[in-house]
């Protein structure tokens, strides 16, 4: 026989059950509310000590310089080895980044994991960006990293193109300079690197000013924007007899336009028929990758191929 007490509970305990469910799903429908990114997993403790920190990047550092010489004003993202501090005596090959607001994270993740392989050495990566929050980075880039304005068809931007020119002074005799004073940076040890218009500059530099650095990193360049004039610019450079003594990596994705990996494959023709004594050129084509998608594959092959000559020895 059932105990009345007993079944009485029984019956009281899904209602007790549903209403703590009840208050339990309001309160967390408030805070959902208050909340501009819906339901978050903050807690009452965390909210009442106020706004949480902003995550910073370990070892890196944001330096703004003076007006440059281009009249423009150019935002640096360092990144230091982690045994910058530990060996005060020790200098580093540096790499200089183009757009270094979008790609200084990810190539300074490369930079920090390469080394326990024991396939690059530790590095200085220098992203290069412009200040402000809010600054029009694809504007800014688009008048800097070019070295004509747009010659193919369709092309339909807006604002200045074509200044590739004066910001390589900028980089050569302020932005390099300011590094190699205010960092311990080996100054025989230099590689450039980019992806896209980024990619094209550096093409533009290795040509340009041979020898300012001794490794070239392009990551899908949008040789697309200066196809014929890019060749031509290169056979006005072998016709010079000037050596060229670099490592090149260039490199495209096969799920890219064929505007863009049609002009790198060009370019990579070009190279090959060449055949440039002391160019130490490696080409990869990224697989199942578009034009953004590229950039891992590409610059973590890049970085490891600029930097080999300088692994640690076994």
């Amino acid at each position: 026989m059932k105990n009345p007490a007993s079944s009485s509970a029984a019956r009281e305990r899904p209602a007790k059950w549903i209403g703590r469910a009840a208050a339990v799903l309001v309160a967390l429908l408030a805070s959902c509310s208050r909340s501009p990114f819906g339901c978050t997993a903050r807690n009452e403790a965390s909210s009442a000590h106020g706004p949480f920190p902003r995550q910073t990047v370990a070892g890196s550092e944001i330096r703004v310089l003076p007006r440059a010489g281009n009249g423009r004003t150019y935002q640096l993202y360092v990144g230091l080895p982690d045994s910058y501090e530990e060996e005060p005596g020790r200098r580093y090959p540096v790499l200089y980044l183009c757009d270094g607001y979008w790609d200084f994270n990810l190539v300074r993740a490369i930079a920090g994991n390469l080394p326990d392989d024991k396939v690059i050495p530790e590095i200085i990566v220098v992203g290069i960006g412009y200040p402000g929050e809010r600054a029009d980075y694809a504007r800014l880039r688009r008048s800097d990293l070019t070295p004509v304005a747009a010659t193919y068809e369709g092309a339909s931007y807006d604002g200045p193109s074509g200044h590739a020119q004066e910001f390589l002074s900028v980089v050569e005799n302020e932005i390099i300079p300011f590094v190699e004073h205010e960092y311990r940076a080996d100054l025989s040890y230099r590689v450039l690197a980019g992806s896209s218009l980024g990619g094209l500059f550096t093409l533009y530099a290795m040509f340009e000013r041979p020898g300012l650095f001794v490794g070239h990193i392009a990551a899908s360049p949008a040789a697309q924007w200066a196809d014929d004039w890019l060749l031509g610019f290169e056979d006005e450079f072998h016709r010079s007899g000037k050596p060229l003594g670099s490592r090149l990596f260039l490199s495209y994705a096969d799920q890219e336009p064929a505007l863009i990996f049609e002009g790198v494959k060009r370019v990579d023709a070009r190279l090959r028929e060449r055949a440039y004594p002391g160019l130490a050129y490696e080409f990869h084509v990224v697989q199942g990758e578009g034009h953004a998608g590229t950039k891992a594959e590409s610059l973590n092959r890049g970085v490891r191929f600029a930097f080999s000559p300088r692994a640690p020895k076994p």
